[in-house]
């Protein structure tokens, strides 16, 4: 009788891999994190690899804190962003698991801890070096006060955390003399004396931001002497003005970046004072600020190297931005945003002096034309960057400058502009796009976008939205020619199809897909989304009547990524909603007017779906539906907006811009 031999398994075979070898496997995975929990359930050694391999984790909720830290024992960084409810225990649990091994923590999202979570994880967690505690409006001092017993903490975020006042930022100033940056932005409890005492006792600060705080002069001069500061952020901090500048000796000489946006008190003059000595400044950020003028030129002279300047809704003159263009000889990127006074006379001198500009963003320069565009791409050759949404007197012939000349574009921003066929032709020039912005472009068609797809396979962002002459050819071209696609916005195009969304399928690494207002997309597209591009983190298929219960099940089965959906006006009913309780990362979910959905079964998807933190209603449902639960769902997390909105008729996608329409 001939005995057979059994066959190893091939769960054996792998377990013969050495940890090296499977390490190296796991380095190159994907940041999809369903790759590597497939990957650990491949076989015992894959699954024990993988738990020593991760150091960074980002968990759903925090009902089994404790059990999933004990998997994964060399965690080093906890993002706690998609937890809406962290309280003390989760914070406990955290602490007493990780210890010494937790470095990084991220609280920006949560709610429900006290100073005593914080407290126990300090504790608990001597190696800490930062901590992320922004939009914490609940805490008050004595959290700033256990947070004060880091000793080792270096970076620090308190944006918004409005309770705090000049003693808790004194106790964290006297037991943090580590920290290298902070954020105090919002924290209106902070004054002069709080910003003077981090700036005393914490010397080794390298970023501190102190946007919109109620400080005056008595604080700069501490920080001006902060050796080894290099992004100091004034913004809106109204209590600084000329007179206050004036008396500083000097400026800070490690300065690396500036932001005095919206400090409406400052001019020229003041700046002067604060940018004497500071030589190694490199990007001045002075957005909403005091107009653009020669005098404001020359209190720049100074910085031979400024690199970067923003002036961004400032008033603007032409002997303004001529005179920045002979001071500032090495600025690689200008930001011009919706500046009043551009002209082409001005703009047209400054960017002649500045042949090698990397960034120039023109945005609502409604006065330039071809003029402009010329002396840009004629001076600017190594552009990678161009914004100019609604420069409207820019006509469509100007555009094909921009590909014959500014081959080394990535981003590019045409919304709202008269660019045709021909335009795009000749920009699909530029094969280093990744980001091209089309929105509103009324003159394009399905040719033009096929020298797109045909030419620039790296793109990675696609904006058409109300592009009313693309179909479903022209996604065709794009999703065959651009397979890393990753976002792509075909709103109120409305010749959009499901075939469109078939193509679009093909594009693994899509996370995002915006198509508001394609009334001829069904649930047949939505199925081939939710199979082939498994990445889905936000979906907006809002006024996509014929989307029906059908599309949520493929989604629900295949969309474990998806965090954000908008159904509002589709006709997704309870059935629907409640199959996507199944995906644990959903947090946001728009569901104004569905037509079919009851009470009763509202209720249910609510209750259904455990990982939701906002979640915008018709304000109807109000009165519908028991107290008792929205309490329930507040207390997990959940923030719910009302809305009254009545249906409204889609307008005509050539006539829309011309009435105003609340399209939120």
């Amino acid at each position: 009788m001939t005995t057979m031999k059994r066959q190893k398994s091939p769960c054996n075979n792998f377990d013969l891999l050495s940890e090296e070898l499977i390490l190296s496997i796991l380095d190159r995975l994907d940041s999809n994190p369903l790759d590597k929990k497939s990957f650990s359930l491949v076989c015992k050694s894959f699954y024990s690899v993988e738990s020593h391999h991760r150091t960074t984790l980002k968990p759903l909720r925090s009902d089994h804190l404790k059990k999933t830290l004990t998997r994964y024992p060399f965690v080093t960084h906890l993002d706690f962003s998609l937890c809406p409810r962290i309280t003390d225990a989760s914070l406990s649990a955290a602490a007493s698991v990780c210890g010494g091994m937790l470095r990084s923590v991220d609280l920006s999202r949560s709610k429900f801890f006290t100073h005593v979570g914080l407290s126990g994880l300090v504790t608990n967690c001597s190696n800490l070096v930062q901590i992320d505690l922004s939009n914490a409006t609940e805490l008050r001092d004595p959290a700033a006060a256990a947070i004060g017993e880091a000793k080792n903490l270096e970076r620090l975020w308190l944006a918004r955390c409005k309770g705090i006042t000049d003693m808790g930022i004194g106790c964290i100033a006297v037991g943090c003399r580590k920290l290298r940056s902070i954020n105090l932005k919002w924290c209106l409890g902070v004054g002069d004396l709080g910003v003077g005492l981090i700036a005393v006792k914490c010397n080794e600060i390298r970023s501190l931001d102190l946007s919109y705080l109620p400080i005056t002069n008595k604080c700069l001069p501490s920080i001006l002497k902060l050796q080894y500061l290099e992004n100091l952020v004034l913004e809106g901090c109204f209590g600084i003005d000329d007179d206050s500048l004036a008396v500083l000796k000097q400026g800070c000489k490690s300065l690396e970046t500036l932001d005095m946006s919206s400090c409406q008190n400052v001019s020229h003059v003041g700046l002067s004072s604060l940018t004497s000595g500071t030589g190694c400044l490199r990007q001045l950020t002075l957005a909403y600020g005091s107009p653009v003028t020669p005098a404001l030129a020359d209190a720049l002279q100074r910085l031979s190297t400024l690199q970067s300047i923003k002036l961004d809704c400032c008033p603007v003159t032409c002997s303004g931005l001529k005179a920045i263009g002979n001071w500032c000889v090495s600025l690689r990127e200008i930001s011009l945003s919706k500046c009043l006074g551009v002209t082409d006379k001005g703009l047209s001198s400054l960017v002649t002096k500045h042949k090698d500009l990397r960034k120039l963003d023109i945005t609502c320069c409604r006065k330039i034309t071809h003029i402009s565009i010329a002396h840009i791409t004629n001076s600017c050759t190594s552009l990678t960057s161009l914004k100019m949404e609604s420069c409207t007197l820019v006509p469509k012939e100007a555009f094909v400058l921009i590909g014959q000349r500014c081959l080394l574009l990535e981003e590019l921003d045409l919304t709202d502009n008269e660019i045709d066929d021909e335009g795009l032709k000749s920009i699909s020039r530029c094969s280093k796009l990744s980001s091209l912005k089309l929105g509103i472009c009324l003159n394009i068609t399905d040719k033009g976008l096929a020298h797109i797809g045909m030419c620039c396979s790296k793109l990675m962002e696609l904006d058409l939205y109300r592009s009313a002459g693309i179909t479903d050819s022209g996604i065709l071209a794009v999703a065959g020619g651009c397979p890393g696609l990753e976002m792509i916005n075909t709103s109120y195009c409305q010749d959009i199809t499901d075939s469109s969304l078939i193509s679009l399928s093909k594009c693994s690494k899509l996370n995002t897909l915006e198509s508001r207002g394609c009334s001829l997309i069904t649930s047949l597209g939505i199925m081939a989304i939710a199979a082939g591009c498994k990445q889905l983190i936000k979906l907006d298929i809002k006024k996509c009547c014929n989307v029906d219960d059908t599309g949520m099940i493929p989604l629900a089965h295949f969309s474990q990524n998806l965090r954000q959906i908008n159904l509002s006006y589709s006709s997704v009913t309870e059935v629907g909603l409640l199959s996507l309780a199944s995906i644990s990362c959903l947090q946001s979910m728009n569901i104004l007017h569905l037509k079919r959905l009851t009470p009763s079964g509202l209720a249910a998807a609510l209750l259904a779906c455990g990982a939701l933190t906002k979640v915008k209603l018709q304000a109807s449902f109000k009165s519908l539906l028991p107290k008792p639960l929205f309490e329930h769902l507040e207390a997990r997390g959940c923030v719910f907006q009302w809305r009254e909105k009545v249906l409204q008729a889609e307008l005509d996608p050539k006539c829309w811009k011309f009435y105003y329409v609340d399209d939120q």
